[in-house]
Parts: C-alpha cells; sequence; structure tokens
C-alpha cells in the first residue's frame, strides 16, 4: 500500500472517529436546536396566527397612526403604573399585525401591549412578552439557561461544523456517486439504516455546516466579529452614545423619527429601541426594499438629545466585514430563496434527529458485533 493511500486511510480513520463521537456526544443537543430551528423559519406567521386568535384581528383601514401616538397612547393606559418603562416599540410591516410596545418593570418583568396600528386603540396585553417567535428564540439560542446556555451552543455549533465536514469526507459517494445516494429498501435493516443515515446527511450536510458555523460566530460575537473585521480590514466603530447636555431635555419620539426617516429615506421602521439612561441613544431598524428580512439589517442610532446620527449603517453602504457578518442572518435562518429555501430549512431543521436516531442504531449494531467477537 502506498504512502498517500496510508494517509488518506489514516485521515478517513481519524474522521470517523470525530465523526462518530461528536454526533453522540452533542447529538441531543442538535436534535434540540434543529426542532427549534424548523420551528422559527415560520415562527413570524406562528405568532401572528396565535396571536390573533389571542386578542383578535388587525383591519387594514387605509392610513397608520404615527408611532409616537401609539406609545402615548400605551403611557397614558399604564399611568398608573409608573414604574413600568417602555424599552422596544415593533412595527411590522405586515398590514394585519398589531404593533407592541414592551414595558419593563424594575424586576425585568415584561408586558407586551399591542395596538392597532390603523386606530391607535389597545387590542390586549400579554405579560412575559410570552410570543411564540421570542419563546422558541431563547430555547433555540441558549436552551434557555441564559448565557451558560448560549456558549454551550455556540460550542454545539462549532461541533455542528466539524461534525459536517467529517460526514462530507466519509460520504460513499466520493468513490462511487450513485450508490452513494441509494438507499437499498429490501437489504438488511442495518444496511437501510446506513444508507438512509449517508443519503440525509450528505444532502444536509452543507446547510448543517452553515447554521452551526454562523450559530457559533453569533453565540461568540464578541470574539469571532473582530476576527472577521482584522481580516476583511474593517474597522471596528466605538459604542454609539449620546451625549447629555445641560438643561437640555430629550428630544420626543416623533422628532427623532423624522431625522431618521431623513437619513434613510428609502427604509420602513421596523423597531425602535428606546433610550433607557442618559447616555443611550435611540437605535432605529430599517427595511430597505432589497432586504429579505422581515425586520430588515439597517440601523440608525441617533442622539436623545439633538437627534444627529453617531452612527448609521446603511446595507447598500455596508462595509465588507459587516457585509459577511449579515449574510449569517439569510444562511442561517434560509432567508436568501424565498420561500422554497424556507421550506427547505424546515425539512432540514428536522435532519438532525433523522440522523441521531440512525447513528444510535449503528453504534448499537457495531457494539452488538464487538461482544460477539469477545465472546
Amino acid at each position: 500500500m502506498g504512502a498517500f493511500s496510508m494517509r488518506s486511510l489514516k485521515l478517513r480513520q481519524i474522521a470517523f472517529h470525530l465523526h462518530r463521537y461528536i454526533g453522540l456526544s452533542v447529538g441531543l443537543l442538535l436534535v434540540i436546536v434543529g426542532l427549534t430551528g424548523s420551528l422559527l423559519v415560520f415562527a413570524d406567521e406562528i405568532d401572528h396566527f396565535l396571536l390573533s386568535h389571542q386578542i383578535g384581528h388587525v383591519i387594514p383601514q387605509g392610513q397608520r397612526v404615527s408611532i409616537e401616538s401609539e406609545l402615548y397612547t400605551v403611557k397614558a393606559a399604564y399611568k398608573n403604573q409608573p414604574e413600568l418603562q417602555a424599552i422596544v416599540i415593533r412595527t411590522p410591516l405586515a398590514p394585519d399585525v398589531p404593533h407592541q410596545v414592551l414595558l419593563r418593570s424594575p424586576k425585568g418583568e415584561i408586558t407586551e401591549v399591542n395596538v392597532n396600528p390603523y386606530t391607535g386603540e389597545i387590542m390586549g396585553s400579554r405579560n412575559g412578552d410570552p410570543s411564540f417567535r421570542t419563546s422558541i428564540l431563547k430555547l433555540h439560542e441558549q436552551l434557555l439557561a441564559g448565557e451558560i446556555g448560549r456558549l454551550i451552543l455556540g460550542i454545539v455549533g462549532l461541533l455542528s461544523f466539524f461534525l459536517s465536514i467529517t460526514g462530507i469526507l466519509l460520504w460513499p459517494g466520493w468513490r462511487k456517486l450513485i450508490p452513494g445516494f441509494k438507499i437499498k429498501l429490501k437489504a438488511h435493516p442495518k444496511r437501510v439504516n446506513f444508507d438512509i443515515h449517508k443519503v440525509i446527511g450528505i444532502i444536509a450536510a452543507i446547510f448543517l455546516g452553515l447554521t452551526g458555523f454562523t450559530g457559533f460566530c453569533w453565540n461568540f460575537e464578541h470574539f469571532t466579529q473582530p476576527i472577521i473585521y482584522a481580516l476583511t480590514l474593517t474597522p471596528s466603530l466605538p459604542d454609539p452614545v449620546s451625549q447629555p447636555l445641560p438643561g437640555r431635555t430629550p428630544l420626543q419620539l416623533g422628532q427623532i423619527l423624522k431625522k431618521a426617516d431623513a437619513a434613510l429615506p428609502s427604509g420602513a421602521t421596523t423597531f425602535i429601541i428606546l433610550p433607557t439612561t442618559p447616555e443611550a441613544t435611540f437605535y432605529i431598524a430599517k427595511k430597505l426594499p432589497h432586504e429579505a428580512e422581515s425586520s430588515g439589517r439597517s440601523r440608525l442610532w441617533l442622539d436623545r438629545y439633538t437627534g444627529n446620527l453617531v452612527q448609521v449603517k446603511n446595507t447598500l453602504e455596508a462595509s465588507l466585514g459587516d457585509q459577511i457578518f449579515d449574510s449569517f442572518i439569510p444562511l442561517h435562518f434560509g432567508t436568501f430563496g424565498g420561500l422554497p429555501t424556507r421550506i427547505l430549512y424546515v425539512f432540514v431543521g428536522l435532519t438532525p434527529l433523522i440522523l441521531f436516531i440512525t447513528s444510535l442504531v449503528m453504534y448499537r449494531y457495531r457494539y452488538r458485533a464487538k461482544s460477539i467477537r469477545q465472546l
């Protein structure tokens, strides 16, 4: 046997052992991440369906009321609870979806107040921000375990990336292409199980590798973003802050929104994070016409006292580092090809469950064979 063949065999053995033990060690967590990821693909639609049955439907009826008036309405309704602080205003662009104002108590508890964007009337509220998307997203990103869960799943994402790479290396189709995609249903159950694993694995490998890598980059953003910026020669900007002025009161939301609209006139506002400290800025999300994501990817930070732009992120003029980091969103959630790729990603999210079950069956067969040999 030649030196090249020996090296190839050794590489394959290493890949095999890495693939097996990574899969068995984090397989159950990947199943949870995959299933919740499938739900997140259409989480907005699911949450809208559930919310409409709870508080009623929004009927589009012409001109919308101003976002500032929605905020005033909510503040007036909760004036007897001055401890509640408005922190976020969500303004979905879908015509039949309510706007939401999120209020936070001193203990950190969230109340979501839903407002009819056409009449300005409050339709109902939910305590704890128990939206379907929020609940599933917390499970998907951090296992409902806060920062520790986020770190764990960040590592799992990186291991998922290596799992995909080793799976691609081990795929038998590199030797014979057509058999690599065949499932022999009439063969022994052991062979059928293996064929299902290899075919499902190679079809989903690229997507699972992408979602794992992007998930790792997000959960370790403080580490990965500086690396991406350094490799692309993208300067890191300081955290945006407002400059408190003696005797100067903060601007009203309506004034801020006018300045934001002037800065990005083609963008539609999708959500606003309100400043809660003297140095905090208004954070405004915009969706430009070319952006596929429901919340858009353009952002503005405005000084709360002057309305001046502190920072702006226009995706049409984004740096290479920002473009790379922004590309993670469509690659992770499957929005890059519209409805067809979103449906595809639902099935991609189911593959960790199939791969985990088939891997356990393969391990069982291998363990049984080893036990018989030792008799």
